[in-house]
């Protein structure tokens, strides 16, 4: 049978057959092992220096949408809201006291859940915080907002701290889309939250936009992605709908009858990408786009792109602390998370301890993987040590026979329709891909 072609990209649903990681890191959390790593992860941040980012999880909002597989719950117990702020008071200044004097936080991201969930007085009292016990150089400071809960004073707050960039979660602008995932939020709503983002100076507002979802077709997702391109965001982030409801228990109230097949939602994703760069967007890795004069761009560009747990990142630092339930932090030689129940995260940091529940420590077999993925991901391209050539060539035989890859004195090169293939290539490279997990479709 025929390749089919959709778009830019040939269909090879043979190579899309396997799940892989998105490779935010690698290794990936699923290698985490489930131990204290409490005294690790002191000693990992003792030994900081230079450069260092912030990433501060709130896992908590207004109202749960049903395909979402972050680690959050309802913000409608105040007392438990202000526990929790409480503890993340208190991890900043554990932390901080940890750092050697040459530490400087150069970007700042708060995610979640949604951080306007928490009262915008609070939002500036954290940010107060960490600019008492941390030291700054100019930092980029980046926050993910839930449009239904986007404020006038959260407005203020935002214009009067600096925030640079705003990541929006938008998923669909199709009413009955919206109603089967349960995020209702129409049009109007989000072209207030970005007015409002703009007046509060905003510089970079992102887009979190999604395919493969119920009652979702092609005409659907192209109507949403010309309605939120007319919007002018500088980013825009369209993922494939991850359905595992025997992990993410309030999945189950999607039907998954209702879900676009592979092919469909391969389809969905070719011509989405299409559609965005002819309307200016430049293509970032294989699932952000971005408007030539945004950082994202300049720096997919200028070959500086990277790769964390946040996505692709313009962020240069390879060092990033999280702070908050759950968060992740990156260190030489240590991956670790915190720990994910919000009340035992308070008990911890209560009791003045380090909330590194789980985590790996790496090898430096490991760091050159890293980079290896990283490069493939974030550069289309890598150079491959002769031992490792030797051992990938037959498992991308089936990618170079399809004209995805190449090969050329050592190095391994993406082709021109490669992106929707890329982190499949990219586990090739993967050392703890011996067994079968839970990872979401490659596309």
């Amino acid at each position: 049978m025929q390749a089919e072609q959709f778009a830019d990209w040939t269909y090879y649903p043979e190579l899309l057959a396997r799940p892989v990681p998105r490779y935010t890191s690698y290794p990936t959390a699923a290698e985490f092992a489930e131990e204290s790593f409490e005294a690790r992860q002191r000693a990992a941040l003792e030994r900081l220096s230079g450069p260092v980012s912030i990433y501060l999880h709130i896992p908590y909002c207004e109202e749960i949408c049903w395909y979402c597989g972050c680690n959050t719950g309802a913000a409608n117990k105040r007392h438990r809201l202000t526990a929790y702020l409480e503890a993340l008071h208190r991890e900043i200044a554990l932390v901080a006291e940890m750092l050697d004097p040459s530490v400087r936080i150069e970007h700042i991201a708060f995610g979640g859940g949604s951080p306007n969930a928490v009262p915008p007085t609070e939002f500036v009292r954290l940010i107060d915080a960490l600019v008492l016990a941390f030291r700054f150089v100019r930092p980029a400071l980046s926050v993910e907002l839930d449009p239904r809960t986007l404020t006038r004073d959260w407005l203020t707050a935002i214009r009067g701290i600096g925030v640079t960039r705003v990541s929006l979660g938008v998923q669909t602008l199709n009413p009955a889309v919206q109603q089967a995932i349960g995020r209702v939020q129409p049009i109007e709503m989000i072209e207030r939250a970005v007015d409002g983002l703009r007046a509060a100076k905003v510089g970079s507002i992102n887009f979190d936009l999604m395919y493969g979802l119920p009652h979702q077709d092609d005409a659907v997702l192209a109507e949403t992605l010309a309605q939120s391109a007319a919007m002018g965001p500088e980013r825009i982030a369209l993922f494939g709908y991850a359905h595992v409801p025997h992990l993410i228990p309030r999945q189950r109230r999607i039907d998954g009858s209702d879900l676009p097949d592979q092919r469909g939602r391969f389809r969905m994703a070719a011509q989405g990408a299409r559609q965005l760069i002819d309307a200016g967007y430049q293509a970032v890795g294989f699932d952000h786009f971005a408007l030539p004069g945004d950082s994202l761009a300049k720096a997919a560009l200028s070959g500086t792109l990277r790769r964390n747990f946040q996505g692709f990142t313009s962020d240069p630092s390879p060092v990033l602390i999280g702070l908050g339930a759950s968060a992740i932090s990156e260190m030489p030689g240590l991956k670790v998370q915190n720990e994910k129940n919000p009340g035992r995260y308070r008990m911890l940091i209560g009791a003045d301890c380090l909330a590194g529940r789980k985590g790996l420590e790496t090898t430096a077999e490991d760091a050159r993987r890293t980079a290896l993925i990283e490069a493939l991901l974030c550069k289309g391209a890598a150079w491959i040590e002769p031992e490792l050539q030797n051992t990938a060539r037959a498992r991308l035989e089936p990618f170079a026979a399809a004209g995805l890859v190449t090969w050329e004195r050592g190095w391994l090169r993406l082709e021109a329709g490669a992106v929707p293939y890329a982190r499949a290539i990219a586990s090739v490279f993967d050392a703890y891909r011996g067994e079968e997990r839970s990872f979401s479709s490659a596309i």
